[in-house]
């Protein structure tokens, strides 16, 4: 979410903004509701302050009769109300007319109010529903462009390899290999499900445990958090409303299946004022769902595009200055490419366009890791820099130097996602005997395995 007074100054701006991230939405008419909101509530403060002042000269009207009529109750000496009545106005026919008037007044006001306040609530609920669409405007060195296409490759690292036989898909490999049994998992719960059985479960845990001991060593907290989260969480960290489609949401309560645990390392801090001295880095390992609404007939193929999987995801809290979370966003890319070269996997990174950008994102590198069955390179890891874009939604602030308070900046990372990352690890270690090499970095978490055979 952006600052009104933001949005006020550069309205051409994020409409563009809007415009090039595919959200429709009007600024324009954001900033109209915003003024009629403004003017309502202060014809609303209007009213309500005049009911009060009628309510008041009422109880000084009463308050003088009983006076008059030796009915006071002792209250000499107590504070008088800030409208008196005079003698007369306090006695006969001129009371009555006197307090008639004031409650005719009275109800008149709540007349008005009780129409004011119903537009005041249908105008914010249509201001609301609008500014959480505005997007996070974008880096100047963001790439323009309408999708992954268009996003610029800043560099490769690895040899892809030439292999002297046919290679087989990940999915053919892992049947062979009784790793992965897609047919089952399709049985077991509907398309884009799968089965890892035997050493295909233990890679799938090995690679997420690998990835938080690589963070750990660098200064991230360790969290277990819980895979169902409330929808203010998903509201926090800007999920809501924008990819409400593409979580499932449980049949009672307010609750959903997260499909990455940045919701709950983000709100973890929702509503509190932390200490920034140095940047909070946590992580986590989840399981994580998405419904995967619009990719119909896309990346469908075996483990790449499915609807449960697990995620080791890194979440940075910093100050709110451009250069430290710039170079926050280096230091958790470089976490993640660690750990592609310590799978001895190929891969190169590009700058996301803004096209392929959601809408809480202001500047994005993509990890793409080299998949030999597509002959090409496909996403594995994402970056993200969204400034204080999930702090002011959250309320996550910091005292600065000089004490004053200010929204801090968030950072995303996914470390590591499986199955897909078995793809490439399947296919890019495959050996023309049928079998696959298993990198170094990961035989302490398959009790020194340094290949998967058939007969193993």
């Amino acid at each position: 979410m952006l600052d009104l007074t933001f949005i006020r100054e550069n309205e051409e701006l994020l409409q563009r903004t809007a415009d090039r991230k595919g959200i429709e939405m009007s600024i324009r008419k954001l900033l109209e509701l915003d003024a009629s909101r403004r003017s309502l509530l202060q014809e609303v403060e209007r009213l309500r302050a005049e009911r009060n002042r009628q309510s008041e000269e009422i109880a000084a009207l009463v308050k003088a009769r009983r006076a008059s009529e030796g009915k006071d109750g002792g209250t000499a000496g107590k504070s008088q109300p800030p409208i008196e009545a005079s003698p007369d106005e306090a006695s006969g026919e001129a009371y009555e007319a006197r307090v008639d008037e004031a409650k005719a007044k009275v109800r008149e006001a709540n007349a008005q109010l009780a129409a004011l306040e119903a537009r005041l609530a249908e105008v914010s609920a249509a201001w609301r529903s609008l500014l959480e669409l505005v997007p996070n405007p974008v880096s100047a060195d963001t790439p323009d462009g309408s999708s992954d296409a268009d996003n610029v490759e800043l560099r490769r690292v690895g040899e892809v390899p030439a292999f002297a036989f046919e290679p087989l898909d990940h999915v053919r490999l892992g049947e062979r290999l009784g790793l992965i049994d897609v047919a089952r998992g399709v049985k077991l719960a509907g398309t884009r499900s799968y089965v890892l059985k035997g050493i295909g479960s233990r890679l799938h845990r090995a690679v997420q445990q690998l990835a938080m001991d690589v963070l750990e060593r660098r200064g991230f907290t360790p969290l277990e958090l819980p895979a169902m989260m409330r929808g203010e969480a998903f509201e926090n960290t800007g999920f809501f409303p924008t990819g409400r489609d593409q979580t499932f949401a449980l049949a009672e309560g307010d609750k959903y299946l997260i499909g990455t645990s940045e919701v709950g390392l983000v709100s973890y801090y929702a509503g509190e004022t932390v200490n920034l001295e140095e940047p909070i880095r946590l992580a986590a390992a989840t399981p994580c769902f998405r419904s995967e609404v619009g990719s119909a007939g896309r990346d469908v193929h075996g483990l790449y595009r499915v609807h449960q999987f697990a995620k080791v995801e890194q979440v940075v809290v910093c100050r709110g200055e451009a250069a430290e979370s710039d170079a926050m966003l280096g230091e958790i890319t470089a976490n993640a490419e660690e750990i592609l070269r310590l799978l001895e996997l190929p891969y190169r990174v590009v700058a996301v366009c803004i096209g392929d950008m959601s809408q809480k994102t202001h500047k994005q590198y993509d990890i793409e890791t080299w998949m030999p069955s597509r002959g090409a390179y496909g996403e594995t890891h994402s970056s993200s820099n969204v400034l204080d874009f999930q702090a002011r939604r959250a309320g996550i602030r910091y005292r600065d130097a000089d004490g004053t308070l200010r929204y801090a900046h968030t950072l995303n990372n996914t470390a590591v996602a499986t199955p897909r990352i078995l793809i490439p690890l399947l296919e890019n270690h495959q050996r023309e005997d049928g079998s696959v090499y298993v990198p170094l970095a990961l035989r302490p978490y398959l009790g020194g395995a340094t290949e998967i055979r058939t007969d193993a």
